[in-house]
C-alpha cells in the first residue's frame, strides 16, 4: 500500500510554523494601518489575520496531539485528535474572520465614516501579499508532493488528503491572497470615488469568502471525525496486499477507516490455503495482522477474522495506475 509522504509531520509542523509567523506581523501591521486609515477593508483583513493567526497556534496543537504514541486506553491512537482542533480553528475563521467582517461591512454601510492615508493601506497590504505568497508556496510545495505521489491534481488533494493542517493552511493562504486583492480594490475604490461604499462592500466580500472557506474545512473535519472510508484505490491496494502472502486464498470483505493522518484501520474477512487446525488458524492470522502493519507504512492496526465458505470473493481491477492515500 502507498506510503505516506516521508516526514509528513515534521513537515506539516513546519508549513504551520511559517502560516503561523507570518499571519502574526501581518495581522500586526493591518491593525496598525486600520487604526490610521479608518478603512473598513482594512479592519475586516486585520480580523481575518487576527483569526488565522489564532488558527494556526490550534492547528500546532492538532499536528503535535495527534502524533501521540498509543497507550492501553487508546490502543488506535490519537490521530483523530487532528480532525478535533482542526474543527476548533475552522469555527474560528467562521466566527471571527467571516462573522466580524462581514458584521462591519454591514455598519459601515448603515453608518459610513470617512477614511483616509491611503498609502499606509496599500503600503500594508503589498507587504502582506508578499508573507502570504511565502507561506502559501509552502503550503504548495507540501501538497504539490504528496499529490504527485497520490496521483492527483493539487486542489483534488487538499480536499482528499487525511492531513488538516496542511489543508487549513493552503485553504487560508489561498483566501488571504484572494482578500488582499479584494480589500485593495475596495479601498482604490473609495480613494477615487471619495465613497466608502466600495470599502464596506469589501469587507463583506471577504467576510463571504471566509466563510465558505470555513464551511468547507468544517465540512472535511466533520467527515474525518465520524469516520471517513479509505479511497477506493486505497481498498484495491488493501486487498491486492493480502493476496500475495502465500497464506491467503481469497478476500471477502474489507473495511478501511482513517484513524488520523496518514493513518489508517483495516478490517477484513479472509479464506486462508487449507484447512488447518484452529490453534494454527489463529497464529497465522496474527502473523499476517502483524505484517501488514510491517509492510504498509500507513496502516496502523488490523484485524482479520475467517471468511465462511458462502461469501463472494472481492475482486479488483487491473491497476491501470495507483492512486495513493492520503
Amino acid at each position: 500500500m502507498a506510503a505516506p509522504p516521508t516526514d509528513s509531520g515534521g513537515e506539516s509542523t513546519l508549513t504551520v510554523v511559517v502560516a503561523f509567523a507570518a499571519n502574526a506581523l501581518i495581522a500586526a501591521a493591518k491593525t496598525v494601518a486600520a487604526v490610521i486609515t479608518g478603512s473598513a477593508s482594512m479592519v475586516a483583513e486585520a480580523m481575518h489575520s487576527w483569526a488565522d493567526t489564532g488558527n494556526e497556534i490550534l492547528l500546532l496543537v492538532a499536528n503535535r496531539r495527534a502524533r501521540k504514541s498509543p497507550d492501553d486506553a487508546h490502543p488506535l491512537g490519537f490521530g483523530r485528535e487532528a480532525y478535533i482542533w482542526s474543527l476548533f480553528a475552522a469555527l474560528g475563521l467562521f466566527a471571527v474572520g467571516a462573522g466580524v467582517s462581514i458584521t462591519h461591512g454591514i455598519q459601515e454601510l448603515a453608518h459610513p465614516q470617512p477614511a483616509g492615508d491611503f498609502g499606509v493601506a496599500y503600503t500594508v497590504l503589498g507587504i502582506a501579499f508578499v508573507l502570504e505568497a511565502i507561506s502559501f508556496r509552502q503550503a504548495f510545495k507540501q501538497l504539490r508532493g504528496e499529490a504527485h505521489d497520490a496521483h492527483r491534481d493539487i486542489l483534488e488533494h487538499a480536499l482528499l488528503t487525511s492531513d488538516p493542517t496542511v489543508r487549513a493552511v493552503f485553504a487560508e493562504d489561498a483566501a488571504a491572497l484572494v482578500g488582499l486583492v479584494i480589500a485593495f480594490t475596495g479601498i482604490l475604490a473609495h480613494q477615487l470615488t471619495g465613497s466608502p461604499v466600495p470599502d464596506a462592500i469589501g469587507s463583506i466580500a471577504v467576510g463571504v469568502l471566509l466563510g465558505v472557506i470555513a464551511i468547507v474545512l468544517l465540512d472535511r473535519n466533520r467527515r474525518f471525525l465520524v469516520g471517513e472510508p479509505g479511497t477506493p484505490e486505497l481498498r484495491a491496494q488493501a486487498i491486492r496486499q493480502l493476496l500475495t502472502y502465500d497464506e491467503v486464498e481469497r478476500v471477502t470483505y474489507l473495511r478501511l477507516e482513517f484513524l488520523g493522518p496518514h493513518q489508517l484501520y483495516l478490517v477484513a474477512s479472509i479464506d486462508l490455503v487449507g484447512d488447518h487446525a484452529e490453534s494454527r488458524v489463529a497464529h497465522t492470522l496474527r502473523a499476517l495482522e502483524d505484517r501488514l502493519t510491517t509492510d504498509s507504512a500507513v496502516v496502523r492496526d488490523v484485524v482479520l477474522t475467517l471468511s465462511t465458505p458462502e461469501e463472494p470473493s472481492l475482486t479488483v481491477r487491473s491497476p491501470s495506475r495507483a492512486r495513493g492515500d492520503e
